[in-house]
């Protein structure tokens, strides 16, 4: 195909979803757009997932003692990498060398995890097998050293705040990590994830990790994306045009509050605590990208979260997307249209990260909410 056919067939998948090519089907939920039938609340959706980008894995850890623990995405031949860091509140390490001014060209796995700052422990643990493997930057020939950027949400209000993942936890999340199937809801990262925190926590909902990818018509060009979601806001779907988790309320027919309406009605609000939220996203292409497109594409992404939570990019979220490039596609394409695909495979991840997550003690989740009756 020629690259000008390439970028027009791109541009047209990503235009036509982003701008009124959604089409919603009786009964609200199904919708049809240039990416391919989709129906966003099904667990049965063929939603695909990040490890339809060739040259990732992804592992989980999750703790049985308490909903928390951490997922890596491995990247064994290294990945060109961006970030963007767009919440009031967030936790990393490593994200300073994906600056595009900084030398390092290359990543070998991200870390996601919970247990807020002692998680980024995770990412030590992760340095540890990929080095056991072999699987690092070397240079001048010296020593084989794992790049491994992390990023923490806080899930430390969910059972015991002294139970959090380490460095163990990584490793042993690298030692699970496969290129199937990503597993999804209570697992990983999104173990201890909650939402709907606006008007204060005890009217929160369980919500999770999610994995989709999406393959851009015939191009050969793959987009995918996993997102821990632990949000201060509710959850939006655009596709039917409904709130469907969030803030709670038990007078309401759904089940929800509608914190946004309440806050633009001017009630009186619980502010959520400080640092105790954050969604975290990683996407990725097999489209060969430099350091400064994979920032644009990471910038892009995080308008997936803004389509999908509101209120987003609080003081109180520290909400962060990486991107990465595995570059085994070789023709160059529109870093405007692998960012558009991005964005919507992001605000998908975040709609099934909510409909597969399992509610627990204290916080239900959207399987609990009562659900109309069908026409």
């Amino acid at each position: 195909m020629r690259r000008r056919d390439f970028h027009r067939n791109v541009l047209a998948a990503a235009g036509s979803a982003l701008f009124g090519g959604a089409a919603a089907h009786a009964g609200g939920t199904k919708f049809v757009d240039a990416l391919g039938e989709f129906d966003a609340l099904s667990p049965d959706a063929p939603a695909g997932s990040l490890t339809d980008v060739e040259g990732l894995k992804v592992g989980h850890w999750t703790d049985t003692r308490r909903p928390t623990g951490c997922t890596v995405v491995i990247a064994e031949k290294g990945a060109v990498a961006g970030v963007d860091v767009r919440g009031g509140a967030p936790g990393t390490r490593e994200t300073d060398l994906l600056n595009p001014v900084n030398s390092v060209q290359q990543i070998y796995a991200v870390m996601l995890s919970g247990g807020s700052a002692f998680g980024l422990d995770t990412a030590s643990g992760a340095m540890k097998w990929l080095d056991e493997n072999n699987i690092g930057y070397k240079g001048m020939g010296g020593p084989n050293i794992p790049i491994v950027p992390a990023a923490i949400l806080y899930d430390l209000g969910v059972g015991d705040a002294k139970i959090r993942p380490n460095a163990e936890s990584g490793y042993k999340a690298c030692e699970a990590a496969t290129n199937g199937p990503v597993a999804e809801g209570n697992v990983g990262a999104g173990t201890g994830a909650t939402i709907g925190k606006l008007l204060g926590p005890q009217f929160a909902m369980k919500a999770g990790l999610a994995s989709v990818s999406i393959k851009v018509g015939d191009t050969g060009v793959v987009v995918g994306a996993i997102v821990a979601v632990n949000a201060v806001g509710d959850i939006w779907d655009r596709h039917t045009g409904k709130w469907i988790a969030g803030a709670r309320s038990a007078a309401a027919p759904d089940g929800l509050a509608h914190a946004m309406d309440q806050l633009l009605a001017g009630k009186g609000m619980v502010l959520p605590g400080q640092g105790t939220n954050t969604t975290l996203g990683v996407v990725a292409t097999n489209a060969a990208l430099t350091k400064d497109e994979a920032t644009k594409v990471a910038q892009m992404a995080q308008d997936g979260y803004a389509r999908a939570i509101n209120p987003v990019h609080t003081p109180y979220d520290g909400d962060t997307i990486f991107a990465l490039s595995t570059g085994t596609f070789k023709e160059r394409v529109s870093v405007l249209a692998v960012g558009a695909v991005a964005a919507v495979a992001v605000s998908r991840a975040v709609i099934r990260a909510v409909t597969q997550a399992t509610g627990i003690p204290g916080f239900p989740a959207y399987s609990d909410l009562p659900k109309p009756p069908k026409p």
